[in-house]
């Protein structure tokens, strides 16, 4: 038989300004625990050190999630010229040092060079899978990791401040499944002068902003009250970037079922989109005709 999962069937988003120092699988515990849901999950992970923008879904909202992950994303970062680590940024220990510093007309010409469809090899440390142990595992064994070059997007790479010569402050904007510290790490080989990710922040991802981000202080002071609702945002924030559809009532029923139901509404044949009725997200699916097809049910 079946274990029946404890906590409460609640579902939205929750954007928390992820502090330093905790892991992001802490963090999602730590809301779970506070909300008493029953199922929760992240939206792209973050490193202990770094902070900002951790989006994590609750309930139902758990299967927008890929739609949030595959969004663009941005972060303020600050680069450590003159010195490389094992890890890319500072917890790690210095592999190569080099006593010359890029001036900011260098980095400005050298930024064009990481954005667009560009080749990534992800850090030593990271959570890249090695046929079927992470990265940051074989790493810590002492191993020496020929890690294959990935795809990546990235929207933009721009110089924001120069505090003093060691020290270059920039924002990325990136799609899925980048490395910040990677990018830290070939801009400071491209300028000859070894570097590595001293401070990462997420400023935004897809539909949410650091700026409507719940503190840990707060998600601790309102745990497990009723107030602790009001931190929610709804689940289908998550899906800001597909085309919305209304369903008729039979088409919501069919929907539910999991079968091609009829929507009032029209988008592009083929589109991806997602059908509310009621004013309560339905489904997405896949739109052909006047019906949407789904891949994705919502039980609310």
């Amino acid at each position: 038989m079946a274990r029946t999962r404890k906590g409460r069937d609640i579902s939205g988003w929750l954007v928390v300004d992820k502090p330093a120092g905790l892991t992001s699988t802490a963090v999602v515990n730590k809301v779970k625990w506070a909300f008493e849901a029953k199922k929760a999950g992240h939206a792209g992970t973050l490193d202990p050190d770094a902070t900002g923008v951790l989006a994590i879904a609750l309930g139902e909202a758990t299967k927008t999630v890929p739609y949030v992950t595959d969004a663009l994303k941005a972060y303020h970062f600050t680069i450590r010229f003159g010195q490389a680590t094992n890890t890319d940024d500072a917890e790690g220990a210095v592999i190569a040092e080099s006593g010359l510093r890029p001036g900011d007309d260098q980095i400005t010409a050298a930024l064009p060079g990481f954005e667009g469809d560009i080749q990534q090899v992800p850090p030593q440390y990271s959570a890249v899978k090695i046929d079927g142990e992470r990265a940051y595992k074989l790493a810590r064994d002492g191993e020496d990791l020929d890690l294959a070059a990935r795809p990546l997007y990235v929207d933009g790479l721009k110089l924001l401040n120069r505090p003093d010569p060691d020290h270059a402050e920039l924002e990325l904007i990136c799609g899925k499944g980048g490395y910040v510290r990677a990018i830290a790490r070939d801009l400071g080989e491209m300028l000859g002068c070894h570097a590595h990710v001293c401070q990462l922040r997420r400023i935004w991802s897809g539909p949410f902003d650091v700026e409507e981000g719940a503190s840990f202080a707060q998600i601790e002071t309102l745990a497990r009250t009723p107030d602790i609702d009001t931190l929610l945002l709804p689940m289908e924030t998550g899906l800001a970037d597909l085309p919305q559809l209304i369903c008729t009532d039979p088409g919501a029923a069919r929907l539910k079922n999991g079968n091609p139901g009829e929507v009032i509404t029209a988008a592009e044949y083929g589109e991806e989109c997602w059908a509310a009725h009621n004013g309560k997200p339905v489904a997405v699916g896949v739109y052909r005709g006047g019906t949407l097809h789904p891949s994705r049910v919502f039980n609310l």
